[in-house]
């Protein structure tokens, strides 16, 4: 974890910091990217944040490189308690949804359902919502879950999540 880590250490919070750099040094060395990986494991949080931002970077750039960890994403970076984790998460299973197994997609599923049923940061229900939306349009029994829990969402105070679910509840109509 040594370079990458102490690189993506530092500066504002919600800077990229050096993550876009990183990510091009993996995507020319797709070798390095088990040590980006690692970097999930960092007791830092920004480290932590800037993994997420560019899991999703080389995902969408070059989704190989990525897929061989989908279970390792399943098993433990589903774990990491940090909003920005579950939310990147929602996101790739969305990208990933026609490479992952049967099994695996259940047990996405099951994460996000997790998220969207008890977490209580506003980008992981919006970004949790957008891809069990679109999962539920094909698939009855998921929509029937979902229903209630949008329902709720659409009285949230925040305007991003309330508007994210009726927008969800209406697609799903």
């Amino acid at each position: 974890m040594g370079d990458f880590e102490q690189r993506l250490k530092g500066g504002h919070p919600n800077s990229l910091g050096n993550t876009v750099a990183i990510v091009e040094e993996v995507l020319e060395n797709p070798l390095l990217f088990d040590e980006l990986f690692n970097c999930y494991f960092s007791k830092d949080e920004v480290v932590r944040l800037r993994v997420s931002n560019a899991m999703k970077r080389i995902s969408k750039a070059n989704k190989p490189i990525v897929l061989p960890y989908i279970n390792r994403f399943l098993d433990e970076i589903s774990k990491i308690d940090q909003a920005s984790t579950q939310w990147t998460l929602s996101q790739l299973f969305l990208q990933w949804e026609k490479d992952m197994t049967q099994n695996q997609l259940v047990q996405a599923l099951d994460i996000m359902k997790r998220n969207l049923a008890n977490h209580n940061d506003w980008i992981v229900l919006c970004q949790t919502t957008e891809t069990l939306g679109k999962w539920a349009k094909k698939d009855n029994d998921l929509k029937s879950w979902l229903m209630p829990h949008l329902k709720r969402l659409a009285k949230d105070d925040r305007n991003s999540v309330s508007k994210k679910a009726q927008k969800t509840l209406n697609h799903l109509a």
